[in-house]
């Protein structure tokens, strides 16, 4: 009852200025009408998924369409050619990112990677993981702990079945949480170390993870009120700035360890001694004071890679696999590849992935239907912009791309876009790439603000997908038939499945090579 005083007054309020102003309004693209103070945040808050209730509403009212969701003007893109003017025409127009609890409180102070605003330190930070952490030198340096980590994963799958005591039968397994044990492990010997690779499955590794999960279920694009209305925000009704701020404390307990360790070693090494890890280069950058790099920064930098490199790599291969049990014919073509190129003697290698074009396109077709972040993260409108066909932009506007929509646009997709058919891109006039240069696929956006990691995420999620396909031939838990496999999301910052997937990886190699262990 406290708040229906200030509604009414915020009602009455946008009523007279709206009917009063002596500004002309400006000629935004269509969209839906909003009500006063909360604008269209009700026809995102029924059953469907913010980016599916978005792709409804813009095959109504167009591909560039307006909506003031809250307090904000909002812009969200849902074709090719939309996402081509936000992320390519005016680009540096929408390059900001808005100023959210996520990016205050769970970044220290948008320090980090992804929700720093555009300027002088974001330029920085692009420059540091262009030419020190995600060059194509330092990921083909970590190729062999990317390899290491791989086999480790092949003998664990291996043992559980013989453990269980189903000889070479199989037994089944959540398959998110074992490639994500692969993927934080990966994340954290390439960022922090062997030392801390080892903490994963230690109490203290546990909680991290955990926190992690955390912050993905509640630091989506759309999913607070608060973001959006920001007098709402600072009531924090639903508890969601709390939750970012206890997350922080954890994760900030967990980072200062490793900083800490990390300052000790680098008393006790010869002065000359080359960086063993990203967080070397990170302090030895804060310690030449490069432009405004802080220990938060460093802080921030690591939970960004240790995030991003965990999450999104192993949600995209369990989508993989969960398509491919539905359509056997494509897990079939995937390791038949694999056998006729690679073979059954040896273990793949990332040396041989550009030579499985199916396989390649198994990813791309996964990234299509399920992109981790379906709206990508939010840009912002950094000045008034025109656009084509004459529709205004205002600054300050958030601008969303809809890559789930765009990624199941007829126009661009016109051969059954809902389905699962990696065949598709052997048809297309074009080699449709996911590295920002083809409209219709972007998983890890384009143009300024496009994923600076793309090159390594790619070789973890191919290397991973191409490993558990040659190692294990995948079928479903006795009872469970392809189509009764659930695809429901659940939507955070990343989209994950809504059930996580079971399934039973069944041993096809000669049983040496599971227990080989790689130099």
């Amino acid at each position: 009852m406290a708040l229906l005083p200030i509604i009414v007054f915020l009602v009455v309020t946008y009523i007279f200025s709206q009917r009063f102003s002596s500004y002309k309004p400006l000629n935004l693209p269509p969209g839906p009408r909003g009500w006063p103070v909360i604008g269209s945040l009700p026809l995102l808050a029924g059953p469907l998924p913010p980016h599916r209730a978005l792709a409804s509403l813009a095959a109504r009212h167009g591909p560039l369409m307006h909506l003031r969701l809250g307090s904000f003007p909002t812009i969200v893109a849902s074709t090719a050619d939309a996402a081509r003017l936000v992320l390519k025409t005016h680009d540096l127009s929408f390059a900001d990112r808005p100023r959210t609890a996520a990016g205050q409180h769970a970044a220290y102070g948008y320090r980090g990677i992804v929700h720093t605003p555009y300027g002088a330190y974001w330029r920085m930070a692009r420059r540091l993981c262009a030419t020190e952490l995600f060059s194509p030198r330092r990921v083909a340096s970590f190729e062999p702990v990317r390899a290491q980590e791989l086999r480790a994963l092949a003998r664990v799958l291996y043992e559980l079945g013989l453990g269980a005591g189903h000889g070479d039968g199989g037994v089944p397994v959540a398959v998110r949480e074992h490639v994500a044990g692969l993927t934080m492990r990966n994340a954290l010997r390439m960022a922090v170390g062997e030392k801390w690779s080892a903490c994963y499955g230690s109490a203290e590794g546990v909680e991290f993870r955990r926190a992690l999960d955390e912050a993905f279920a509640v630091t989506g694009a759309v999913n607070s009120v608060g973001e959006w209305i920001p007098w709402l925000g600072r009531l924090d009704l639903q508890g969601h700035v709390r939750s970012m701020k206890r997350l922080s404390e954890r994760f900030d307990r967990f980072l200062e360890k490793i900083l800490d360790d990390h300052e000790q070693e680098h008393d006790r090494r010869p002065r000359e001694a080359a960086p063993r890890d990203l967080v070397d280069v990170l302090l030895r950058l804060a310690d030449e004071e490069e432009e405004g790099l802080t220990r938060e920064g460093v802080k921030a930098f690591v939970q960004d890679i240790i995030a991003g490199g965990t999450e999104s790599s192993a949600v995209t291969v369990e989508w993989a696999i969960a398509e491919l049990l539905r359509r056997p014919e494509s897990m079939a073509a995937a390791t038949e590849e694999l056998d006729r190129l690679v073979g059954r003697a040896r273990w793949v290698a990332e040396s041989d992935l550009p030579e499985l074009p199916y396989l390649d396109a198994v990813v791309k077709e996964t990234m299509r239907l399920h992109p981790v972040g379906p709206l990508l993260v939010p840009h912002m409108a950094r000045e008034r912009t025109v656009v084509a066909g004459g529709y205004e932009v205002p600054a300050g506007a958030r601008v969303l791309v809809n890559a789930w929509a765009v990624g199941r646009d007829p126009a661009s997709w016109p051969d059954r876009p809902d389905e699962f058919r990696p065949e598709r891109f052997r048809l297309l006039d074009v080699d449709v790439d996911v590295r920002g240069q083809h409209f219709q696929l972007l998983p890890f956006g384009a143009g300024r603000r496009m994923c600076p990691a793309v090159g390594l995420a790619m070789k973890v999620v191919a290397g991973g997908l191409a490993t558990l396909l040659q190692g294990f031939a995948w079928r479903l838990p006795d009872g469970v038939a392809p189509g009764d496999l659930s695809m429901e999301e659940f939507v955070g910052l990343s989209t994950r499945r809504k059930v996580p997937l079971v399934a039973v990886p069944v041993p096809r190699l000669p049983a040496h090579l599971y227990a080989a262990a790689v130099e």
